[in-house]
Parts: structure tokens; C-alpha cells; sequence
């Protein structure tokens, strides 16, 4: 008796109460839409109920790992990342275009997955080794670990999953003591470019200019972006639809299962990248707001988490997950809303798919045990 109940201790105290709450809440929402979404006959509704509950034992198994151990799966998660990725540039899967799953027999894997959680991992470990003498050259190795899977994901295509992994690892690079002089170059040659884009806008989406680093799937979300109007029919209509819907449904929303947008199909996507659309029809303004404060909750919980982190390590990890999280919001709600251009990113605990809600799970678990062991030093 005594020692089931050390181990039913050991169970409970492994969670961050505050983080799972809000966790809890999002689920509930999550599911919630997802079965409005879908109908109610639809078998994504249990896959995606299923899914939830493999991510929710991924976990907490996470959250039971002592930062410690953590820190010695960092390399080879990176080496066998690196490796998965170069055998889907040389075997993998073509599915619309791009060339993403790995096919191994008894299951298809999206290795670009995994590398959201190995590279933070990765350069935490790294800095943490070079905890008190961190120089220029380090930064720059650091910068080399980052940019490998970098332009391994962004050569499948696919920019939403590269952009998040580099987001996470950058802010790993950040984090450990980049000099913000360094970023000031990049924000005003970012700057010209955009300003250079929509002054020249006319010019520069005539379909005989290459852009050179982007395809031209992607050169034309960025156009579409500029001007929806230009092809609503065509690559503009997702953009359009998502915006009709977001703005339909007011300030209190249409109501459960009474989205005309959606139920009528012309929402695209809308079990994945487009869901917050769904969401925002039915739940209104104040249902989106509602939202935005439990992410809101979730990013302030995960800060709170890096700054009492009782290592190096703990503190990088814990604060690129967070990031990584307020880039997946950031960059979905603002591609459904308009402001960004359709890049393929879901929305965290909401979008379908077992491979995204699994790494949102293991981060969240990698979490819980920063906080769980914040009195041990590394």
C-alpha cells in the first residue's frame, strides 16, 4: 500500500497543475470545434479524440524524465533527425507536390516533425556545455546545427515547418546571449523588403519573374496575400473564404454547428490549418478572445516555467518551446486572417493530426519537468 501510494504521488506531482488546467480547457475547446467541423458522424472526431489521448500519456511519460536524462537524448535526437530527413530527400513520399513522410514499412513518419523538439533540444545541450565562455564562434556553430535540417524541410517544401523550427532554434540562439545589435541589419533589410514588395507589387507578381529562393507556389501565396481579389477563384479563395467566416460570425458568433461557411464547404482546410476560422464563425469575437487568453496563459505559464529553470539548459529548452507555441498561434491566426500568407502551420490542440498534437505534448511535457525538477542543479 505504501508503495502504490509513492508511485500514485509520483504520478501527480509530475504534472504543473496551472499548465495542465489551461491544457485541459484547450482540449475541450479543441474537440468541441473539431466535432463541429466535421459532423458528428465523421471518424476524425474519434481519431482526433484518440490522438488527444496518446498526446496526454506522452505527456506526462515526458514530464516523469528528469531535465538531466533529457539532456542526454539532445545529440542523438539531432544525429537521427538529420539522418530521417536525408532519407526523405532521397526516399520519401510525394503527396501533393511535396516530398515529407518517410514510409518504413508498418507506419509513414514526417520526420520535419520531430526536429521541432530536437533542435531546441539540440542547442540547449550545446549551450549548456559552453555555459559561462560562450563565443562568436559558438553562435555561429549553433547557427550551422540550425540552418542543416533548416534547408533539409525548406527543400521538401515546406515553409510552415521550416519556419517553426527555425523560430524554436533561433530563439535558443537568443536566448543564450546573441547581441540584439547583431539583429538590427536583418529587421531593416526586412523592412526594405517588404516595403520593396508592396510598392513594386504589380511588377514583381508578373508570372514571368522568378524570385529565385521561393517556389512558385509560394511566390503566389505571398501575391495572393497582397491581392486576394487577383484570383478568387483560384489560389486567392482560401484567403477570402477564412476572412468571409472569421468576419461573419460577429461579435458572439453563429453558434454551435450553425456555421454556414462551413457546413456549406467553403471553408478549405477546415480540420487543419483553417480550423480558427471555424472557431470564429460559430464562437464569435468573444469566443476568439477567449481563446487568445488561454494561449495568452499558456505562453506567460511556459515564461514563468524558463525563468525559475534551476540550469542553462532548462531555461533555453523551456523558453524556445514557449516560443515555438506563440509562433504556431501567431503565424496560423494571422494566415487565416489575412495578414500573413497561407504557409501550412496548425493551431495548437485544435488543427487534426496525431504527429503535431504528439510534439505539442512532449514539449508541454518537457515543460513540466523543467518546473517539476527547478531545484536540481544540472
Amino acid at each position: 500500500m505504501k508503495r502504490l501510494a509513492l508511485i500514485l504521488l509520483r504520478v501527480f506531482t509530475a504534472f504543473d497543475w496551472p499548465l495542465l488546467f489551461i491544457l485541459l480547457l484547450l482540449t475541450a475547446l479543441g474537440l468541441t470545434v473539431m466535432h463541429s467541423a466535421v459532423g458528428s458522424t465523421d471518424w476524425r472526431f474519434a481519431d482526433q479524440s484518440r490522438n488527444f489521448v496518446i498526446a496526454f500519456f506522452a505527456m506526462w511519460a515526458v514530464a516523469l524524465i528528469p531535465p538531466n536524462t533529457l539532456m542526454k537524448f539532445a545529440p542523438p535526437a539531432y544525429v537521427l533527425g538529420v539522418g530521417l530527413l536525408l532519407a526523405v530527400e532521397l526516399f520519401g513520399e510525394t503527396s501533393k507536390g511535396a516530398t515529407r513522410w518517410l514510409n518504413l514499412g508498418v507506419t509513414r513518419i514526417q520526420p520535419s516533425e520531430m526536429m521541432k523538439i530536437a533542435i531546441p533540444l539540440m542547442l540547449a545541450w550545446y549551450f549548456q556545455r559552453h555555459e559561462g565562455q560562450v563565443r562568436i564562434r559558438d553562435f555561429l556553430f549553433a547557427g550551422l546545427l540550425l540552418a542543416v535540417p533548416f534547408l533539409l524541410i525548406v527543400r521538401q517544401p515546406d515553409l510552415g515547418t521550416a519556419l517553426l523550427v527555425f523560430g524554436a532554434g533561433f530563439c535558443v540562439i537568443y536566448f543564450a546571449g546573441l547581441s540584439f545589435k547583431l539583429l538590427v541589419p536583418v529587421a531593416v533589410a526586412g523592412i526594405i523588403g517588404v516595403t520593396t514588395l508592396v510598392g513594386y507589387e504589380e511588377q514583381l507578381c508578373q508570372p514571368d519573374v522568378d524570385w529565385v529562393v521561393l517556389h512558385d507556389y509560394q511566390k503566389h501565396r505571398v501575391c495572393t496575400l497582397l491581392d486576394p481579389s487577383s484570383d478568387p477563384l483560384g489560389k486567392g479563395f482560401h484567403t477570402i473564404q477564412s476572412m468571409i467566416a472569421v468576419g461573419s460570425g460577429g461579435l458572439y458568433g453563429k453558434g454551435y454547428m450553425k456555421g454556414t461557411q462551413t457546413h456549406l464547404d467553403f471553408i478549405p482546410e477546415r480540420t487543419t490549418d483553417f480550423i480558427f476560422a471555424v472557431y470564429a464563425e460559430e464562437f464569435g469575437l468573444y469566443g476568439g478572445v477567449l481563446i487568445l487568453v488561454l494561449y495568452g496563459l499558456l505562453i506567460a505559464r511556459g515564461l514563468a516555467i524558463a525563468t525559475r529553470a534551476s540550469s542553462q539548459f532548462g531555461r533555453l529548452l523551456a523558453g524556445s518551446l514557449t516560443m515555438m507555441f506563440f509562433i504556431y498561434v501567431f503565424v496560423n491566426i494571422g494566415m487565416v486572417t489575412g495578414i500573413l500568407p497561407v504557409v501550412g502551420v496548425p493551431l495548437p490542440f485544435m488543427s487534426y493530426g496525431g504527429t503535431a498534437l504528439l510534439t505539442v505534448g512532449i514539449a508541454c511535457g518537457m515543460l513540466m519537468s523543467i518546473n517539476r525538477n527547478r531545484g536540481i542543479k544540472a
